[in-house]
């Protein structure tokens, strides 16, 4: 599979979670007192709606980019898969609906997966972007 083909497949991915996260959204406020979704089934939604565009902004710098076929595919992977798992961390969070913010009461493998997910994100996205830059001058 192509590093483009992965990012497309990711967008629809994530679009397709944020219209059904967007469903359980409505239920969710249609149901509360208040008006109001628990708040990881609203940041859930939003999420995978941003994470979709992203990963097509990754599609667009894949196709730009001039590196070798390999490292854009694990370029784009990388953030890709950790877009994911914040997505399913976020969902998780608003189903079992214990808290309200998952890191004031994190324990220490959450610190090492969000410094994974900042390098992977981060570094993913630079690569691609050094590639787009090489590609335009």
């Amino acid at each position: 599979m192509s590093a483009y083909n992965l990012a497309i497949l990711a967008a629809g991915t994530f679009f397709l979670v944020a219209l059904i996260t967007g469903v359980w959204k409505y239920l969710e406020i249609v149901a509360s007192p208040e008006a109001k979704a628990h708040p990881y089934v609203d940041i859930a939604h939003r999420s995978a709606l941003m994470y979709s565009f992203a990963a097509i902004l990754l599609s667009v710098f894949v196709q730009i980019s001039e590196l070798p076929a390999t490292l854009e595919f694990w370029a784009a992977l990388m953030p890709l898969v950790f877009f994911g798992l914040a997505i399913a961390s976020y969902i998780a969070q608003g189903w079992i609906q214990r808290t309200d913010n998952q890191l004031r009461d994190a324990h220490g493998s959450v610190g090492v997966f969000m410094w994974a997910l900042i390098v992977a994100e981060i570094g993913g996205f630079s690569v691609l972007f050094y590639g787009v830059i090489i590609a335009i001058f």
